[in-house]
């Protein structure tokens, strides 16, 4: 254990005085968190919703229809009360949620109004927007059809459908609560990926991995001591994004802190371990710099964090099964804006451990055949 306090009191003496490693640790987060959450948004399509038909008539059939054939909606499942609504909502099962009325087609044939209701999960507040917007435009032509083609009566634009929406999770939509949290992702990615990488690499740049090799120092003494100081720069990253995000842009922190910070924990111990093995891979810290890159921009790419997995195609949506940063991604927004539970994501910690096992010990054993 001694040996192990010697050496983090090395490694932290070498991080501090490296220059070249400092900016990298403090400069490049804040400049991505502050400009990186003001993303473009993106074309939504693909968006699963769920009806309480209360009404049940040929006419609310012909409203559903109408939504599905505009091919940007996809029916997840037809509801029987507001709890089985909450749970589709709260579980991601649906985007939206569209009530129709008891008397809906009566109302239409006697008053030629009615009345809708719909709820749409806007943790995405920009996607919450078009998707209340698609939806309003559907239902809007649908009453115009209903007015002149059924009724036979001349279109008048003030007595439409009215439909009410509801925004679950983020009521302002503000863009910046969704990017955030994503961006936090991203910065405890890169700490732990290309610090790790690099702070090894080093080593051998510099002739000392050698040295080190016939001292008796035991390579996973070697390993923990080198790992170890970036797995608490990222835990202290995430803190310090964390009290950023929420001083500058406001964004909710609704979740309990601890079970973040939990699976952050993991997601570092996952992430160290690519970077100890691009460490075995590479002879400079450009090289490592490199793949290091290659393997982010993927991650970033295919997590969720600037366009919804859901509209990605099938073969790229299997891919991102194996991606860390997309369960990371996901589970900082549940908690952050949804305010989940252990019990609600204890599947991605599930996975992640997994995935930390299994990237750790590959790591470690291509550490030990090329040293």
């Amino acid at each position: 254990m001694r040996t192990i306090l010697f050496l983090l009191r090395k490694e932290f003496l070498q991080i501090f005085r490296n220059k070249g490693m400092l900016p990298i640790i403090f400069v490049v987060p804040v400049v991505q968190l502050l400009v990186l959450v003001n993303a473009a948004n993106f074309e939504i399509k693909n968006i699963r919703f769920a009806v309480l038909d209360n009404d049940q008539s040929q006419t609310s059939h012909e409203l559903v229809q109408k939504l599905i054939a505009t091919n940007y909606f996809i029916l997840s499942g037809n509801l029987k009360n507001e709890a089985e609504a909450q749970s589709y909502l709260a579980k991601r099962k649906a985007d939206m949620i569209l009530e129709i009325p008891q008397k809906f087609e009566s109302d239409l044939e006697r008053m030629h109004s009615a009345s809708l209701h719909m709820s749409v999960n806007a943790i995405d507040g920009s996607a919450a927007s078009l998707v209340s917007f698609y939806a309003s435009s559907v239902i809007l032509d649908f009453n115009r059809q209903i007015v002149v083609d059924q009724l036979r009566l001349p279109y008048n634009p003030t007595l439409p459908i009215q439909t009410e929406s509801r925004y679950w999770f983020n009521p302002e939509l503000e863009y910046s609560s969704f990017m955030t949290p994503g961006i936090l992702a991203v910065l405890v990615t890169m700490v732990g990926m290309f610090l790790s990488s690099m702070n090894i690499v080093r080593e051998k740049e510099i002739g000392t991995i050698e040295q080190l090799n016939v001292t008796p120092i035991s390579k996973p003494q070697f390993i923990i001591a080198k790992l170890a100081p970036f797995w608490l720069i990222g835990m202290f990253m995430l803190a310090f994004g964390l009290t950023v995000g929420e001083l500058i842009f406001r964004f909710p922190i609704l979740g309990n802190l601890g079970v973040l910070f939990g699976f952050a924990g993991i997601y570092l111990i996952a992430v160290l371990g690519m970077g100890l093995f691009v460490s075995t891979i590479t002879h400079t810290q450009q090289q490592a710099m490199l793949i290091s890159w290659f393997f982010i921009v993927i991650f970033v790419l295919m997590s969720g964090l600037f366009t919804s997995i859901d509209n990605m195609p099938d073969w790229a949506q299997k891919i991102t099964w194996f991606n860390p940063m997309a369960y990371f991604v996901e589970l900082i927004r549940m908690v952050l804006l949804k305010g989940s539970r252990f019990t609600d994501v204890s599947h991605h910690f599930a996975v992640m451990t997994g995935m930390a096992v299994v990237i750790n010990a590959f790591a470690v054993f291509n550490y030990r055949k090329r040293a």
